[in-house]
């Protein structure tokens, strides 16, 4: 599987932008797909996941702000980031693995996007 993210750029606090995740391969939709993020000088990090059949988990700071989804029929899996705060600046990746477990376990993710930068301002 390949993945390519974008939609990141530079936004205001509390505005809104959607990162999506394109992905190769027929067998996508049968793929957990994740979003980490990763601040300068910081770990990498979860912010959201979906499952092959649809369940989402969101990492607590996101949660009520963000909104992950995906399009089987379009290899998509987006990323609805909103009342964005300086605190979400980063860059972001999306990953994807066929397990079914630890969806917030970076190390489950075997394949990973390049970055898309988010830039929050004040």
């Amino acid at each position: 599987v390949q993945l390519q993210a974008s939609g990141g750029g530079l936004v205001q606090a509390g505005g809104s932008l959607r990162l999506s995740c394109a992905a190769s391969g027929r067998t996508f939709s049968s793929y957990a797909v994740g979003w980490f993020r990763q601040a300068p000088g910081k770990e990498r990090e979860f912010v959201a996941a979906i499952s092959w059949r649809g369940s989402t988990y969101y990492t607590d700071s996101v949660k009520g702000r963000f909104t992950i989804s995906r399009d089987n029929a379009k290899n998509t899996v987006d990323l609805q980031m909103n009342t964005l705060k300086l605190e979400d600046t980063a860059v972001y990746y999306c990953a994807a693995k066929n397990s079914n477990i630890r969806h917030t376990n970076r190390d489950e993710y075997a394949y990973w996007g390049q970055g898309t930068e988010v830039t929050v301002s004040s």
